[in-house]
């Protein structure tokens, strides 16, 4: 099926003005201001959007696609998010991963739902292993999980400065930075440790010292949820400017609390200078959100959506931020960290994955490998079982 969009603002993400774009199967065979001809017998589905913004799909570098939680007994383990959770927040491409849980929840229980999501239509690739030393692979090995199971793409998320984390060595990191990078050399793949960061007071101190005292390049260490702290956030923008890629979480924000919402935290790092083109926004969509009294018991419990990263974006348009400044930081920077080709640009060959922006800055029609599933705000496209 041949699918023709008329009259698109594109943002790819670059600025591109008004342009036609044409789709072949599930990928871009046309982008240009001057309207293709195509004979009707082609059957062509031609979608006027008449001016309206077309941007890349988002691209989310971290959700528990099998679930998370459970840190409060078994029946706080939360379900895996259904299809349209991401779809409808303009989610088309999605990278799962294993938090606290990587005893219940595998590797191989993370790659039969990357399966699944992708037999639904939405891009989805995972990373091996979890929060724990030694990592939850497939396989056995880190290396040979990333060289033979075409889903893998890296390591996470690794817990450091976390009570909940194996508390690993200098030596254990390093040891695992390097068996992710390697075999991100003779794949092709990120090949990178993506570092779940508590708020323990070491910070960042791990990935500092594996920077100054090895050879490994800044790329392979990727933390996320570094917006969780002020000072932890000072630490990972000085990481950033040294080449490392960092991940802000778009988690909801108590007033007068010591943490950066993730609108606040891009603010910071466009208004000061650090180069966002090493920084992503992602959902942590399925991670358990458990509410606590003052006795430091779980007084109710709420989970991450990939709905917070549309929400992040009209928060920094509606403050006056310019689309093609912040929304690299949800497409092209996450494509170009993770190695994820055909991903994160509106260009000829790039996959057909699309957001068009409604007046109110939220996704009002969204496309994954050329197939609508969100369409004028309803959902069209559901997963099996929703």
């Amino acid at each position: 099926m041949l699918k023709l969009l008329t009259n698109a603002d594109v943002y790819a993400p670059n600025h591109l003005g008004l342009n036609h774009v044409l789709i072949a199967g599930d990928k871009i065979a046309y982008i240009g201001a001057q309207l293709p001809f195509l004979d009707d017998f082609l059957g062509v589905e031609v979608t006027n959007l008449e001016g309206a913004r077309l941007l890349p799909g988002f691209i989310d570098a971290h959700a528990h696609l099998t679930g998370g939680g459970g840190e409060a007994g078994f029946e706080t383990s939360v379900p895996a998010p259904f299809l349209s959770e991401f779809t409808s927040a303009g989610v088309t491409t999605v990278v799962g991963l294993l938090g606290t849980d990587d005893v219940v929840r595998t590797t191989s229980s993370l790659i039969a739902r990357i399966k699944a999501l992708r037999a639904e239509g939405l891009s989805a690739f995972g990373y091996t292993g979890g929060y724990h030393i030694p990592p939850t692979t497939l396989t056995g090995y880190v290396s040979s999980d990333l060289v033979h199971v075409e889903e893998l793409i890296a390591v996470g998320e690794v817990a450091i400065s976390d009570h909940c984390s194996s508390q690993p060595t200098f030596e254990e990191i390093l040891r695992l930075a390097s068996e992710a990078h390697v075999a991100g050399l003779m794949t092709g793949k990120a090949g990178l440790v993506h570092f779940h960061i508590g708020d323990g007071p070491r910070g960042l101190d791990l990935i500092r010292r594996a920077l100054a005292e090895s050879e490994l390049p800044p790329r392979v260490f990727y933390p996320t949820h570094v917006n969780r702290q002020k000072i932890l956030f000072a630490e990972a923008c000085a990481l950033s400017v040294m080449g490392c890629p960092i991940d802000i979480t778009a988690f909801p924000v108590e007033e007068g609390a010591d943490e950066y919402s993730a609108e606040d935290a891009v603010e910071k790092i466009l208004d000061e200078g650090f180069p966002s083109e090493n920084v992503t926004v992602s959902s942590d969509g399925g991670g358990c959100l458990p509410a606590f009294n003052a006795q430091g018991e779980i007084s109710g419990l709420d989970y991450a959506k990939a709905s917070a990263l549309p929400q992040t974006l009209k928060t920094l348009l509606d403050r006056g931020r310019s689309l093609e400044t912040v929304l690299p930081l949800f497409t092209s920077n996450v494509a170009r960290i993770l190695r994820l080709s055909g991903k994160g640009r509106i260009s000829k060959g790039m996959d057909a994955d699309f957001i068009v922006l409604g007046k109110d800055h939220l996704p009002s029609w969204v496309m994954a490998r050329g197939q609508w599933h969100l369409k004028k705000n309803t959902v069209i496209t559901k997963g099996t079982f929703e």
